[in-house]
Formats: C-alpha cells, structure tokens, sequence
C-alpha cells in the first residue's frame, strides 16, 4: 500500500486472509506476481465486484466496452456478451471494413472475458473499457461453462495416465509433474468436474511390445498464467501461487469433503 496508493487492504476473520481492492483483476495480477517475485506463497480466490446499495436495492458497476473486430466474427461475440448481460449501444463499420461494437455491460461480465474473445476472434480482437458508473443489479451471469478434471490422489503424472485423459479434454499439466488431492489438473469437455488418476502406471508384464507401443506422444498442455488463472477459476476453487509455480485447485482439497 505504501507504494501503489490505487489499492486498498482489509484485514478479514481469519488471520492470514486478506481482502485486497483494486482496479480490476489485471492490476490484481500485478500485485500478485509482485508478491510471487519477493518469496511469498499464497491462494488467490476469484474477483468479485464492489457492490452498493441505492434506495434500498443493490447496485453494481458497469463499464463501456468497445471491441473492434472482423465482421466473420459478431455473431460469436454478440453471443458471448449476451450471456454476460451486455447491451449493445452502437454498432458500426469503419474504411478497413472492420465491425466496430460499443457495449455497456457489467464488470461481472468482463471478469475472463478478454481470453474467450481471442479465442472466439483467432487472436484479431481490440477490445477497449472505461467506467460507466454504477448501475441496477444485472442478475446472474455467464461464466465458465465447463467443468475441470481434478487430481485424486497424489504422486508424479506420467505420459500413460494423461494420453487417457486427453479424451475428456484438455490439460494443464504435462508429464513428470508432482500432483496432490485436489489439484485441477485440466479442464473437462463436459460441465461436471471429474475426478481423475494423472498417476495411473502402465502394468509390467513379461511380454514385449513394439517400440511404436511404448512412445506416447502428448499434446502440449495449456499454459496456466496468472491472469488467465484469475479468469478461469470458479468460486469453490483457488490459484495456487509460488515462486516456482502457478497451480489451480479447489477450495476443499478432499474429494470426501467436498460431497458436503
């Protein structure tokens, strides 16, 4: 706080969480790695927004967006910012015949917005925000539709366990990396988290197989930065953040106790 005067800390119940305040979760990010450089090791839960309350009733702020785009690509980005209750105030073509839209949308729903637009847009997105104010309650929200894949026992990940895994979708870890209870190991195709072995060995046998047999070829994990870590989470999971690595787990590491 001494140097960045844009943030704001308050102690919570518990004595070693605190709640930190700042403008939107890039400058969170910073903050964060800042820590991570000097030593620390900490969790990080999911941004939420600053609400107040008007006459009785909640209120939330918004901000204007304006994405630039190629036209091939507004009906995948009107779809996306529908679900984050986006309005559309302005929609226009400029000289290189790029599609230009302008939105006033609530920052819930800009929260890990930015990665599905490259996503959706190959990478040729602009996307540009300010402040808008506040504005009445949006209701719920878009976020992750997608489930995650999570480690069930702990151990080293290995090449046999996770071309098998490849099928349920995609990872976040390669092989020879030390996994434990809990840990997200990848995100599932489907909307319900799976709890998977990324320990599970080969049995040894005495019978031989061809070498082809033997040589397993992984696709290359996706690769977890902070600020795509902070997007991605769900509100019962944490980032897990070390001066080695950045890890993402739930919140309850126990498979037993998260059934309650």
């Amino acid at each position: 706080m001494l140097g960045n005067v844009s943030i704001e800390i308050a102690p919570t119940e518990s004595a070693d969480t605190f709640e930190v305040r700042g403008r939107g979760e890039l400058q969170l990010a910073v903050l964060i790695e800042q820590m991570r450089r000097e030593g620390y090791e900490l969790t990080v839960s999911r941004p939420e927004v600053i609400l107040r309350e008007r006459d009785g009733e909640p209120s939330e702020p918004y901000e204007r967006v304006t994405i630039d785009i190629p036209p091939e690509f507004i009906g995948a980005v009107q779809s996306a910012l529908a679900g984050r209750k986006g309005s559309l105030e302005q929609m226009s073509t400029d000289a290189d015949g790029r599609a230009r839209l302008e939105y006033i949308i609530p920052v819930r729903g800009l929260i890990g917005y930015r990665g599905q637009l490259m996503t959706d847009t190959r990478g040729t997105a602009l996307m540009h925000q300010i402040g808008e104010g506040y504005g009445p309650w949006a209701g719920d929200v878009t976020h992750r539709t997608s489930g995650v894949l999570v480690a069930d026992r702990l151990g080293v990940s290995n090449a046999y366990a996770l071309i098998n895994l490849e099928e349920r979708g995609e990872l976040f870890i390669g092989s020879g990396v030390e996994v434990y209870e809990g840990m997200i190991v990848g995100e599932n195709a489907r909307p319900d988290d799976m709890h998977v072995n990324a320990t599970k060995s080969k049995q040894l046998s005495n019978i031989r197989t061809h070498a082809h047999d033997e040589s397993l070829r992984l696709t290359p994990p996706r690769p977890v930065t902070l600020e795509s870590a902070i997007e991605f989470i769900a509100a019962d999971e944490l980032v897990e953040v070390t001066p080695a690595a950045i890890r993402l787990r739930k919140r309850v590491l126990s498979r037993a106790e998260r059934k309650y």
